[in-house]
């Protein structure tokens, strides 16, 4: 039977980009700074392997050293702004998420589905604003937050049944881990086209999301406010300002919402 020196030897053999990609797959938020026995470990690769692309990776400017390990380096860094659904969409977003903002001085976030996950691409926070897990670049489950509700509410069918079948991570006594449930949430997410996730993720937060759309009306982003639970703004006083900056960052983007006949009010979903 094969042991572990076998499987890490498997991981050796393959391509030198996939070994590449599984070292920098080791840094994360909660790994931003790794030594190479952890980027060893991490990645499944022998050290020897681990310490032929760290040097590689160091020479490119992809790694730094830090404090007797590595973290990410500028240059990588510098690479990942040029992604289209990041650097792109956050430019184009920031002015009406400044505006969000300075109407309600907490927390403003700019999300994008990845596969399963979400991924914050830009905040804008208050010294006062309440405490958030999320972070610019950080991923979170689908499910549990207002613009994981939004991406997942419009994401492909196969995407929602995935996460439906997996076990639902429970983060509060308010998390919602009944699957018929999620799935009645998500319908009247598309029907109101603005979802509210009530302290499912921090007992003494709320958020409401909106869709931010593309040129031809499909979902790209989700806006959102997260607030104090018991705190003076209400879902219901939140929703038409986070919906007007959604279509505002939606309409720079190019979207064009459909005219009832006759030329009367802009229809659309928020």
């Amino acid at each position: 039977m094969p042991g572990k020196n076998a499987t890490t030897g498997g991981r050796d053999a393959r391509s030198l980009s996939l070994r590449t990609l599984d070292v920098l797959g080791a840094f994360g938020a909660a790994r931003p700074r790794l030594t190479l026995s952890e980027l060893s470990r991490a990645s499944g690769l022998s050290l020897t392997t681990t310490h032929r692309i760290v040097a590689d990776l160091l020479e490119w400017g992809a790694l730094e050293e830090a404090d007797g390990g590595y973290q990410v380096g500028l240059r990588l860094w510098e690479a990942a702004c040029a992604a289209p659904r990041g650097l792109a969409l956050r430019e184009t977003a920031l002015p009406a998420m400044e505006d969000l903002y300075e109407a309600t001085h907490e927390n403003v976030q700019l999300a994008v589905r990845e596969g399963l996950e979400v991924v914050y691409v830009e905040r804008i926070t208050g010294r006062g604003a309440v405490r958030v897990l999320t972070k610019v670049g950080g991923r979170f489950a689908l499910p549990a937050t207002g613009v994981g509700l939004v991406l997942l509410a419009h994401a492909p069918r196969e995407v929602q049944e995935r996460v439906l079948a997996e076990p639902l991570r429970r983060w509060t006594p308010y998390t919602v881990t009944d699957p018929a449930v999620l799935r009645k949430m998500l319908a009247d997410v598309r029907c109101a086209g603005t979802a509210r996730s009530d302290r499912q993720v921090t007992e003494d937060a709320f958020s409401v999301a909106c869709p931010v759309r593309g040129v031809g009306g499909e979902v790209v982003a989700a806006l959102s406010v997260v607030v104090r639970s018991d705190g003076p703004l209400t879902p219901k006083a939140l929703t038409p300002a986070v919906q007007a900056a959604g279509r505002s960052i939606s309409r720079a983007l190019g979207w064009e919402p459909a005219r009832p006949a006759g030329g009367g009010r802009l229809l659309g979903a928020g």
